[in-house]
């Protein structure tokens, strides 16, 4: 089974109880942390799905902060390992986000809202968790390695003083990290270079309900 994502789950207004496949993961999925979710426009062929300015869903992080969503991609298709999708074109400029749902093992790029980017995730052992909360993007790094375990980490960006980073993996079944986020080569290149120092990136944990 693979995933949906954000934009899908979005458009689907009652979609409950998703389960993720691989050895790890078993338990139930919870809703993301939509406040007031407007039933989605969802054009089959449009490429993405545009809230209006006064019905625009608004997401929860565990600090309490929220971001309103203006638009999300309209990813129409089921998401596996390894997976992932980009679309920029027509965005301008602004602040740029991320969020990764850990209990849909996805993440989110989002540019004055919009969303530009989804991809499915690796994230840590239950010995290495990845910790949830808000952390600026603290260092960049398009070619790094990993002094405590001898790995490669290209397009590192370190969310942690103790070397939690997002950074490019092979994301396959049956594989995690250390606390790290693990994303697709080809994804971790694209969002490399659209984030810079203090960006916020909005990690929610895999358990706990994350409704508004």
């Amino acid at each position: 089974m693979g995933w949906r994502s954000l934009a899908a789950i979005a458009a689907a207004v009652a979609v409950t109880g998703l389960f993720l496949a691989g050895p790890r993961l078993a338990a139930s999925r919870v809703e993301p942390a939509f406040e007031a979710v407007p039933p989605a426009p969802a054009p089959g062929d449009e490429a993405r799905v545009r809230y209006p300015r006064d019905r625009q869903p608004v997401l929860t992080a565990p600090d309490g902060s929220r971001r309103r969503v203006a638009s999300l991609l309209n990813v129409r298709q089921t998401m596996h390992y390894g997976d992932y999708v980009w679309d920029d074109a027509g965005i301008g400029s602004g602040p740029v986000w991320v969020q990764v749902d850990l209990s849909r093992q996805i993440v989110s790029v989002f540019r004055n809202g919009e969303e530009i980017g989804s991809a499915v995730v690796l994230y840590g052992t239950d010995g290495k968790p990845t910790p949830s909360g808000v952390f600026p993007i603290m260092q960049k790094a398009r070619d790094h390695r990993s002094s405590l375990y001898d790995a490669a980490m290209p397009f590192m960006l370190r969310l942690t003083g103790d070397g939690v980073a997002i950074h490019a993996s092979d994301v396959r079944r049956g594989r995690a990290t250390h606390g790290c986020i693990g994303v697709p080569p080809a994804f971790a290149e694209k969002l490399f270079a659209v984030v810079a120092h203090g960006d916020p990136v909005v990690i929610l944990p895999p358990t706990r309900s994350t409704a508004a």
